[in-house]
């Protein structure tokens, strides 16, 4: 196996000239560092990264943690999450947590070890801010509040609920019925800072889960159109067989039922479900998506959708991780958990512009949402007039 010693007595200079190339600390002549990578490239040499990392002290894997891969939205982020970070000079680890009984305390152990840089969290928690804040090493959420000084990115699900429902009032829909995930996700902090009987005001500043933001301003939209709501939820997103269930049994309980806003695997199979019961989409019965990743194109129909900005999100997240890494490798844990929020910073483009809220319980940084423009909602002046503003939220 060839090392830098023979790396060294082929370009004849010295080991540590060798060792200042390959890892690009310190200076080295352009005429010694042609030479030692000319050798390196002749003998074949792969440098050990492990010893490489050893010496910078820092491995270049970044732990993503996500409920599953199986569930579209969490498939197609992490495909944006890796570009953006391998851009970076960094590796994904991938960290489901649905199928781990420890849940996300092995990845934070692996954390604390240095086995990783920094850990991205987009999964449900069930620790409190006191847990995340004591952890002492690079940490970033995605659409979630962890706690104070950890930097936080999302998207802009108030905007994206009240989208939703503007579209539907403009449209002329009178009972629309809304899934997702459990609504005790809506209270999950007032459980321990208000008390089970806090005020919903409350809670909703409270919650570890920002997203959640999006059904709170969709049905409070709805309230003042005067639309009637219904909500379904689904105890585990991750589950398909949860998904083909409702979808069959929605158009049952809600006979009346003449709009839909869903995630795309539950909205894709609605539309299905509908054609085969005779439902003309989307005269009959509107069908909206909330995501926008790939499912909705393979439905029969294409789902119109809420989009969710994967690679610009991405790109924050993984803006954000560096930071977190370079801040804790200069100042050291005790100085790092200082907060990246706090002014508004632009998007990397010009649509993209993000949104800065340091209000605790908040998304630190906004990705704006947008329409992805479909065949399964009804369209007229006044829904183009909404979309098409000073800033074009269609895609």
């Amino acid at each position: 196996m060839v090392g830098m010693r023979d790396v060294a007595r082929k370009a004849g200079v010295s080991l540590s000239t060798v060792s200042l190339v390959v890892n690009s600390n310190g200076y080295v002549s352009d005429e010694m560092r042609v030479r030692v990578e000319s050798a390196m490239k002749e003998l074949s040499y792969v440098p050990n990264e492990l010893a490489r990392n050893l010496y910078h002290g820092r491995t270049n894997t970044v732990g993503v943690i996500m409920p599953t891969v199986q569930h579209p939205f969490f498939a197609t982020l992490l495909g944006s999450l890796q570009k953006a970070l391998y851009k970076r000079g960094l590796n994904t680890m991938l960290c489901t947590t649905a199928d781990m009984e420890s849940g996300e305390e092995h990845y934070v152990g692996m954390l604390q070890r240095h086995m990783m840089d920094a850990i991205i969290m987009g999964a449900h928690t069930s620790h409190g801010q006191n847990y995340w804040t004591s952890i002492r090493r690079p940490i970033v959420a995605f659409d979630r509040y962890l706690g104070d000084g950890i930097p936080s990115v999302g998207s802009d699900h108030e905007q994206g609920g009240e989208l939703a429902a503007m579209m539907f009032a403009l449209s002329g829909a009178r009972h629309v019925v809304l899934l997702g995930g459990p609504r005790s996700r809506f209270h999950d902090l007032a459980q321990t800072h208000g008390g089970p009987n806090a005020s919903d005001d409350a809670s909703h500043e409270l919650t570890s889960f920002p997203s959640v933001r999006y059904q709170i301003a969709l049905e409070d939209t709805l309230d003042s159109a005067g639309i009637r709501h219904d909500y379904i939820e689904i105890d585990d997103l991750a589950k398909m067989q949860e998904f083909e269930n409702a979808a069959r049994s929605v158009l049952e309980r809600f006979p009346d039922v003449d709009a839909i806003v869903a995630p795309d695997l539950f909205a894709a199979l609605c539309v299905q479900e509908a054609m085969r019961r005779g439902f003309v989409v989307p005269s009959s019965l509107q069908i909206l998506a909330y995501d926008g990743t790939f499912v909705t194109d393979t439905a029969g129909l294409r789902v119109t959708s809420i989009l969710q900005g994967f690679d610009a999100i991405a790109e924050r997240i993984a803006m954000r991780t560096v930071e977190q890494i370079e801040r804790y490798q200069s100042e050291g844990s005790s100085n790092a958990h200082t907060s990246s929020s706090g002014s508004t910073i632009a998007g990397s483009d010009g649509d993209n512009e993000t949104i800065s809220d340091p209000e605790a319980g908040s998304i630190g940084d906004l990705i704006p949402m947008k329409v992805k423009i479909g065949a399964t909602t009804l369209w007229n002046d006044a829904i183009h007039e909404l979309l098409d503003g000073s800033r074009p939220q269609t895609d």
